[in-house]
């Protein structure tokens, strides 16, 4: 008896989708993304203004792209992500459709819809993809996880209120707290 075949999709699915509808491609499985809140967006537009000027008054590189921006890990048309947060240091990687490869850092701010994806899926992809750095920030139990996939020192779990040294960037330190007010 023939095992019943799974629907794979593509990039070109993706990118056929109706104006206005996101989505994310994980080993050619589809995942609706939901508006996010408030809060979301409020803690995306300040910490990517954090992350830019420090960048900026370093005179550094790496550039920061909040979602939506379009981010093939794999360099495949399996795997397409619109992280929260992007920052990419090789600008080789990036093009006008967004970044092929993965990001140095990426950050994703979680709502009830998206805990399973962030924490379990998007953890072991961008692991295996070779980001470097990868938060969690969860605005609903006001925790950040910090993982530090090039050198697995500085893996924890922070509070709100707890200063936050980026792996990536030892001189940035971050208290998510103070990207609430």
């Amino acid at each position: 008896m023939a095992l019943a075949q799974e629907n794979l999709y593509t990039l070109d699915d993706i990118y056929a989708l109706p104006e206005g509808q996101r989505a994310e491609l994980i080993d050619g499985h589809i995942y609706d993304m939901a508006p996010p809140v408030r809060i979301h967006q409020h803690l995306v537009m300040n910490l990517s203004a954090r992350i830019h000027d420090f960048i900026r008054a370093k005179n550094g590189s790496c550039l920061v792209y909040p979602a939506p921006f379009a981010v093939l890990l794999n360099q495949d048309d399996r795997n397409y992500v619109e992280p929260d947060i992007s920052v990419i240091c090789d600008q080789s990687k990036l093009d006008d459709r967004g970044c092929n490869g993965a990001p140095d850092w990426i950050i994703e701010i979680i709502s009830p819809s998206t805990q399973q994806m962030d924490y379990g899926i998007k953890l072991f992809k961008y692991r295996t993809a070779g980001v470097r750095e990868y938060w969690i920030i969860n605005p609903i139990t006001r925790t950040v996880n910090v993982y530090d996939f090039e050198y697995e020192k500085n893996t924890c779990q922070y509070s709100f209120n707890d200063d936050i040294s980026v792996c990536i960037f030892p001189e940035l330190i971050i208290q998510p707290a103070s990207l609430l007010s």
